[in-house]
């Protein structure tokens, strides 16, 4: 598909008024650049901006990668419903059905509502969670973490998937794909690490020498005028949970994020895991908004990341 944008002049101007607002660092990142930092943080394989959307397609995998997201859309209802349909049609003909992410902290503020009018069903409600980077004052990376800086390393990438499969006939290359679209920081915990004394890496669970235990990634995108890690496939061997792997995960990734320049941390936790709320709100994370899907009626379940 090669659809063309066709923007009036509000929506330019509405779009050179946001950049000529930049922020002045990621800290007070504003709705646009949050969504673009968003965007980056888990690079779509193909993206087609359509009337004000950014469409977003990864052979299916993700709801995150798969879907359309306001970027300019316009805020006159007549307009919004032609851009609705044009994503529609497009969509439909290659036999797919519309998906739209839906974020409170970007307009426009009917498009939720014009959709449930239109039968979408609404799912995958999620926090959108930040956290201001200070290096001076983040804390120090786990003492046996393998942490690996911009390209993605493929033995992370193996024990990623080892921890967090998709399913799917592409699933594995187009996780790949997706994951090496943005330059990280990628964190590796195994079981042979020298532990701290709370059964950290300590090689107790039975895992085997060297087995992954714990992964996490920090995408570092540019967002405003600063830097942004957004902080996502943190993953732990469900037999070594309870057991601070998550935190010390975490932890590392916002130590090395910040010493990479990123003075902002953005993640993403869906409002029904409660247990990864309380870890992130205990590392200083606080709600920034949020957001969920609206998913056309008939349209298959697409698992998010």
């Amino acid at each position: 598909m090669s659809p063309r944008s066709r923007r009036t002049s509000s929506q330019a101007d509405r779009r050179s008024a946001r950049h000529s607002a930049r922020p002045a660092s990621g800290r007070a990142l504003g709705g646009y650049h949050l969504v673009e930092a968003l965007i980056a943080g888990w690079r779509p394989l193909q993206r087609l901006d359509v009337d004000g959307f950014a469409l977003l397609r990864s052979r299916g995998i993700t709801r995150r990668a798969n879907s359309a997201v306001a970027v300019d859309a316009p805020s006159d209802e007549a307009s919004l419903l032609a851009a609705v349909e044009r994503i529609e049609g497009l969509l439909a003909m290659t036999g797919e059905r519309a998906c739209f992410r839906v974020l409170d902290v970007h307009g426009p503020e009917m498009l939720d509502g014009l959709l449930a009018a239109r039968g979408y069903d609404a799912t995958g409600h999620s926090t959108l969670l930040e956290l201001p980077l200070d290096r001076a004052r983040t804390a120090a990376p786990h003492p046996s973490a393998e942490i690996r800086t911009g390209a993605l390393d493929e033995d992370w990438f193996e024990a990623a998937w080892s921890l967090a499969p998709r399913d799917g006939d592409d699933a594995r290359a187009t996780m790949h794909d997706i994951l090496a679209g943005t330059p990280s920081v990628q964190v590796l915990l195994r079981s042979n690490g020298n532990g701290n004394g709370n059964g950290i890496g300590n090689g107790n669970g039975g895992d085997g020498d060297g087995a992954p235990i714990a992964v996490g990634r920090a995408a570092l995108v540019e967002a405003g005028r600063g830097t942004a890690a957004i902080l996502n496939m943190i993953a732990v061997d469900p037999r070594r949970r309870r057991e601070g792997l998550g935190r010390a995960v975490s932890q590392t990734l916002l130590a090395i994020a910040a010493v990479q320049g990123a003075d902002l941390a953005l993640l993403e936790v869906e409002q029904d895991n409660a247990p990864a709320a309380a870890l992130y709100q205990g590392l200083g994370f606080h709600p920034r908004g949020s957001y969920h899907y609206r998913k056309q009626a008939g349209a298959p379940p697409t698992p998010d990341s």
